[in-house]
C-alpha cells in the first residue's frame, strides 16, 4: 500500500470516530430487505457492517423481509402468489411457506453471514419468547355499491399489538446480534405474517432505539428535480405528501419512519441498500446515502 492510500484510509477512520463515540452503547434497528438481500456482494457488505458496529460498541438489531424468496418457493410448489394493496394474501398453506422461508431459510442465512464475518448472531421469529404479539389485519375498501366499507380478508396477515423487548435486551447484553423474522403470534396462537418495515419501526420505538434504518431499492426521498431530500421533519413530510412528491410505495415506508420518530426514536433513515456498506456510510460519515427524518 502506498503512502497516499494509507493516509486516505487513516483519514476516513479518524473522521468516523465522533460518529462511533456518539453511537456507543446505543441501539440501532435495521430493516434488511430489497436488493441488499439477494446480491451476494451486498449481503456480505451488510454483514460486515453489522459486525463492525457491534465490535465498536453499537447494538444493532436486524429485522428482515423475504418476499421474493417466499414467492420463489410458492412458485416451485405450484401455488400462485396473490397481492392486495401490496400485501400478500396468506392462507394457511402460504403461512406454512412464510414460516419456512422467513423463520428458516432467510433468517439462518443472515445469521450464517454474520457468523462468517466474525459476529455472533441469534435468529428469532416474533413467536420466540413472546417477542411479537399480533392480530389479524383488517383492510377496508370503499365501494359505491355498498353503504359500508368492504372488509378485505388477507388471511394470516397481521399487525403488531405488543412487543416484549426482554429477549432482545438479553441478547444485546450477552454480546449477540438479534436477527428477527417478522412473524407474530395472535391471542389464539395463530401465526401472522407482518410487514418487516412495520415490525422494525415498532421494535425501534419499544427498544428506545437511537436510530431506525430502512434499507430500500431507492436513493431516498426525491424532490421534483430528482435531488435527495434529507433532514426532514413531520411538517416537511406532510407537505411532500400533500403535493404528491411522496407517493406510491414510498408512502408506507415514510409513514413507518415518521411514526418511529414520533414515538421517541431520535432519527429514522430511508437509505439505498443497493450501495455497498450503505449502513456504515449512513451512520459513520457526514454525507450518508439516503433520507434522514427527525422528530
Amino acid at each position: 500500500m502506498d503512502k497516499a492510500s494509507a493516509h486516505n484510509i487513516a483519514s476516513v477512520l479518524s473522521r468516523a470516530l465522533p460518529w462511533i463515540q456518539s453511537l456507543h452503547d446505543k441501539t440501532i434497528v435495521i430493516k434488511f430487505g430489497g436488493n441488499a438481500m439477494v446480491d451476494e456482494d451486498l449481503k456480505n457488505s451488510f454483514a460486515r457492517d453489522i459486525v463492525l458496529l457491534k465490535q465498536v460498541g453499537v447494538n444493532p438489531v436486524v429485522v428482515h423481509g423475504g418476499g421474493p424468496q417466499i414467492g420463489q418457493l410458492l412458485e416451485k410448489i405450484g401455488k400462485e402468489s396473490r397481492f392486495i394493496d401490496g400485501m400478500r394474501v396468506t392462507d394457511r398453506e402460504t403461512m406454512d411457506v412464510v414460516e419456512m422461508v422467513l423463520g428458516g431459510l432467510v433468517n439462518k442465512s443472515i445469521v450464517n453471514l454474520i457468523s462468517q464475518n466474525g459476529g455472533n448472531a441469534v435468529g428469532l421469529t416474533g413467536k420466540d419468547g413472546g417477542l411479537i404479539r399480533a392480530r389479524k389485519m383488517k383492510i377496508e375498501r370503499e365501494s359505491p355499491e355498498l353503504d359500508v366499507p368492504e372488509i378485505i380478508d388477507l388471511g394470516h396477515v397481521g399487525e403488531v399489538t405488543a412487543i416484549d423487548p426482554s429477549i432482545v435486551d438479553t441478547l444485546d447484553q450477552g454480546n449477540f446480534i438479534p436477527v428477527i423474522a417478522p412473524i407474530g403470534l395472535g391471542e389464539d396462537n395463530t401465526s401472522y405474517n407482518i410487514n418487516a418495515d412495520l415490525v422494525a419501526g415498532k421494535l425501534a420505538s419499544v427498544l428506545g432505539a437511537e436510530k431506525l434504518l430502512l434499507l430500500t431499492n431507492t436513493v431516498g426521498i426525491l424532490d421534483g428535480d430528482e435531488n435527495v431530500l434529507t433532514g426532514l421533519k413531520a411538517a416537511d413530510i406532510d407537505a411532500l405528501i400533500d403535493d404528491g412528491t411522496i407517493h406510491g410505495g414510498m408512502l408506507p415506508k415514510v409513514s413507518c419512519a415518521l411514526d418511529a420518530v414520533k414515538s421517541g426514536v431520535k432519527t429514522s433513515h430511508i437509505i439505498d441498500g443497493r450501495v455497498e456498506h450503505a449502513v456504515l456510510l449512513e451512520l459513520l460519515t457526514d454525507e450518508g446515502v439516503g433520507t434522514l427524518i427527525r422528530g
